[in-house]
């Protein structure tokens, strides 16, 4: 199974974290439907499934959740070159499954986060295209707004920097990074709780360093580096590991296999996807460019690895 639901009693506590009340959740759920239905550039959009996601990662805060969503369906008009072609059997993005693995594992925690782990397998293969490597990672976490149905408690990434190079990090220009992360931290729902960065080496301090400025402060400093796997195993338990990792969950090849194959099954829906975005012709006021929501600061727009 690829995403393993929580379990009645964890479902309990993760409700409690995440601020659910059974008995109005649905008025809540009534309350933004009538908002979106409302709003002049917003598309159509009944998918009662993703809009309870996103009042469960904003804490059924309906404001929080209003403005999630408008960025949710903003990035998708703006940002074409993670939200368009999003088809895994295209051959830019095979290139990009052949050498990359950022599968989400089956399990939870024990405090019900799902844990996923990013990795490449071969640092003398060359980099792929960067934009559908990011594309990559959405695709999977619009599968997961559909598929995590009662919630999680937030996110939790390991990051295998095994295969990093120099070479592979100069083709991470600052734009690209501040389009991924402004994404993930305010188009998506999920609670970013923590981030694990194993097999280190010194080019990880640079690399760090080069994306903290983009990153909410919370999660600056929620970064754990670890030069063993025991310290990671404080945080992640090996029940929910791969076996690569000193885990009992199978080989990692066989998950990331898996969401392929998931992928290649959502084909259809990702193209039916297309369309769902803003019209910022539509919008009230001002409409929305790459340039209001990822206007560089000078000092980020090189990235230089000795």
């Amino acid at each position: 199974m690829l995403l393993i639901q929580p379990s009645e009693e964890m479902s309990k506590q993760i409700r409690v974290e995440l601020n659910e009340d059974p008995t109005t959740r649905q008025a809540d759920l009534a309350t933004i439907k009538e908002w979106l239905a409302k709003q002049p550039h917003l598309p159509t959009f009944d998918d009662d499934k993703r809009l309870m996601t996103f009042l469960r990662g904003c804490k059924f805060s309906l404001e929080k959740c209003k403005r999630k969503l408008d960025m949710y369906f903003t990035m998708r008009s703006v940002v074409p070159e993670f939200f368009s072609q999003r088809d895994v059997t295209r051959p830019e993005m095979r290139a990009v499954t052949d050498v990359i693995q950022v599968p989400p594992l089956p399990g939870l925690t024990k405090s019900g986060r799902r844990v996923v782990l990013m990795r490449g397998i071969d640092k003398d293969i060359s980099t792929p295209n960067v934009a559908e490597a990011m594309k990559l990672v959405m695709m999977i976490g619009d599968i997961r707004l559909t598929e995590e149905i009662t919630g999680v408690a937030g996110d939790v990434y390991i990051l295998d920097a095994s295969v990093a190079t120099p070479t592979h990090f100069a083709k991470f220009t600052p734009a690209m990074v501040k389009k991924f992360l402004v994404c993930v931290q305010e188009a998506y729902p999920v609670k970013l709780k923590e981030v694990h960065v194993v097999n280190v080496s010194p080019l990880v301090d640079t690399i760090i360093n080069f994306v903290k400025p983009f990153l909410k402060e919370k999660i600056r400093n929620r970064i754990f580096v670890h030069s063993t796997f025991d310290t990671l195993y404080e945080h992640v338990s090996k029940d929910i590991l791969p076996t690569e990792y000193g885990g009992d969950a199978g080989p990692i090849q066989a998950i990331h296999e898996a969401w392929i194959k998931k992928l290649e099954e959502y084909g259809p829906w990702f193209a039916e996807q297309e369309s769902v975005k803003t019209n910022e012709a539509l919008r009230p006021g001002k409409p929305k460019t790459q340039d209001d929501l990822f206007g560089l600061d000078g000092s980020f727009r090189q990235l230089v690895i000795d």
